[in-house]
C-alpha cells in the first residue's frame, strides 16, 4: 500500500522530470532548427547566386548582335583571322603560324568574332611570347575569348613537349591508369593546370575519356587511362579536378568513344559496331562519371556508330547520338564541342558549311576549327536569316557558353 507522502513525492518527481524533459526537448528542437537552418541558408544563397548569374547572362544575350552570337559558336585557329594566310596554310601547314595578334587580325575579328582560339605547336615560340599572345587574344573582345590547347600529358602536350618551355614531362595517361591511383591522375591534372593557367590558357581539351579496348586502335592507345571503363572514369574525374582547381576548364573526349576503332578520324572514316547497350556497359561509363562530376565540356568524335545511328553519319552530325543519347538519356547539360572539323572524317564527305549546319542542328554548341571559318560563319548567318536554323537554337547554345564563361572568366 502506498502512503500519501510517497504518492506526493512521486508526483513531484514526475512533475519535475516532465518539466526537465520538456526543457531538454525544447533545447533539442532549437538545436535541430539551428542545424537545419544552415543548409537552408546555403541553398538560398546558392539559388540567389544562380538567379543573379542567369539574369546577368540574359542581359548579356539581349545586348548581343546576331553576329556576336554566331561567333560564340566557333573556336578557331588564330591564322583564320589573318588575311595573308591561304586556307591550306591555315589548316594544314605545321611549319609557321601566328605568334601574335596583328592589326589586320583585330580588324578581321571585328567582322568575324569568335568565342575562342586554339593554339598549336606552331603558335608557341617562347614563354614570354605565349603570355603576350594569350593576353592579346583575351583583349580581342569584352566577352571573354577562350584560349584553348591540347595538353593531355605524354604524347600530346603542345607546351611540355616544346624544348623552349622547361616544363614537367608527364608519361602517357596509360601509366597512371595502370597504377589505378586517382591521386596520380589528380597530380597530373594539377601540374598541367598550374602551368596552363600561368601561360594564360582557359580550356584544356583533356582528359581522354576513351576506353582503350581495341589494341589495333591507331590514334588513342596509351593516351587513354585504361581498358577498364571504371578505372578510366575514376582517373578522368581526378585529372579534371586537378585542372579545375587551377581555373582551367577540362573537356572530356571523344564521345561516344574512340577507343574501339581501327582507323583514325584525322585521316578519314572510322566506326565502331557496338550497340548502344554495349556502349553503355563500357564506353559510356567514364562519360557518365564525368557528367556526375560536372565536367563542363564534352568533345565529340567523328566516328560512325551504325548500330545506333542508322544513317551511318559521324556522331558529330547525329542528333540521335548527341541530343537523344548524350543530352536526354545521359543528362549532360554542359557544352558539346566538336572535334576539329578540318579532319578527314568530315572533310572527305561533307562541304565545310554543310557540316557546320548539320552539327548545330544535331545539338552541338561549339564548332572547333571549321575549315574556312568565314564561309562557315556566313553559312550560319544565312541559315538563321532563312529560317533553317532558329534564333532560339542559337540562343540555347550561347546561353550555355556564356554560363561557363561567367563561371570561369566572370562576364
Amino acid at each position: 500500500m502506498v502512503n500519501n507522502k510517497d504518492l506526493g513525492y512521486n508526483r513531484n518527481m514526475f512533475s519535475k522530470n516532465k518539466i526537465l524533459s520538456l526543457v531538454f526537448l525544447l533545447i533539442f528542437l532549437a538545436a535541430g532548427i539551428s542545424c537545419t537552418s544552415v543548409p537552408e541558408e546555403e541553398k538560398q544563397n546558392e539559388q540567389n547566386e544562380l538567379t543573379a548569374s542567369d539574369s546577368k547572362i540574359e542581359q548579356q544575350l539581349k545586348k548581343m548582335t546576331l553576329r556576336e552570337k554566331v561567333g560564340q559558336l566557333f573556336i578557331i585557329r588564330p591564322e583564320s583571322l589573318d588575311p595573308s594566310y591561304s586556307l591550306d596554310r591555315v589548316h594544314f601547314s605545321s611549319k609557321t603560324g601566328s605568334t601574335k595578334i596583328k592589326e589586320e587580325m583585330k580588324l578581321s575579328y571585328e567582322d568575324y568574332p569568335a568565342g575562342g582560339v586554339i593554339l598549336f605547336s606552331r603558335n608557341l615560340i617562347s614563354p614570354k611570347q605565349v603570355k603576350e599572345f594569350t593576353s592579346e587574344i583575351h583583349n580581342l573582345s569584352e566577352i571573354p575569348v577562350l584560349v584553348c590547347i591540347d595538353e593531355e600529358g605524354g604524347t600530346v602536350a603542345r607546351l611540355a613537349n616544346n624544348s623552349a618551355f622547361h616544363l614537367p614531362k608527364l608519361k602517357n595517361m596509360y601509366y597512371i591508369g595502370k597504377n589505378q591511383d586517382s591521386e596520380q591522375a589528380y597530380d597530373a591534372g594539377n601540374i598541367i593546370g598550374e602551368y596552363l593557367a600561368e601561360y594564360g590558357f582557359d580550356v584544356d581539351f583533356a582528359p581522354i575519356a576513351d576506353v582503350n579496348t581495341n589494341p589495333k586502335n591507331p590514334v588513342i592507345g596509351p593516351r587513354a587511362f585504361s581498358a577498364d571503363p571504371e578505372v578510366a572514369g575514376e582517373m578522368v574525374v581526378s585529372f579534371s579536378k586537378g585542372l579545375t582547381e587551377n581555373g582551367v576548364i577540362p573537356c572530356m573526349k571523344h564521345f561516344p568513344g574512340h577507343g574501339d576503332t581501327k582507323t583514325d578520324t584525322h585521316s578519314g572514316y572510322a566506326e565502331t559496331l557496338k550497340t548502344w547497350n554495349q556502349l553503355l556497359n563500357c564506353e559510356m561509363i567514364p562519360f557518365e562519371k564525368g557528367i556526375e562530376a560536372d565536367i563542363p565540356f564534352i568533345m565529340t568524335a567523328h566516328i560512325t556508330v551504325p548500330n545506333v545511328e542508322k544513317e551511318r553519319i559521324p556522331s558529330t552530325l547525329s542528333s540521335i547520338i548527341l541530343t537523344d543519347k548524350l543530352r536526354k538519356e545521359l543528362g549532360f547539360e554542359g557544352i558539346i564541342i566538336t572535334d576539329a572539323m578540318e579532319m578527314g572524317a568530315i572533310q572527305h564527305s561533307y562541304e565545310p558549311d554543310e557540316a557546320v549546319i548539320m552539327a548545330i542542328n544535331a545539338g552541338v554548341d561549339i564548332i572547333l576549327i571549321p575549315y574556312d571559318y568565314k564561309k562557315c560563319f556566313d553559312a550560319v548567318m544565312d541559315a538563321v536569316e532563312e529560317g533553317t536554323l532558329s534564333i532560339e537554337r542559337i540562343d540555347e547554345s550561347v546561353r550555355r557558353i556564356l554560363s561557363i564563361k561567367n563561371k570561369y572568366k566572370n562576364l
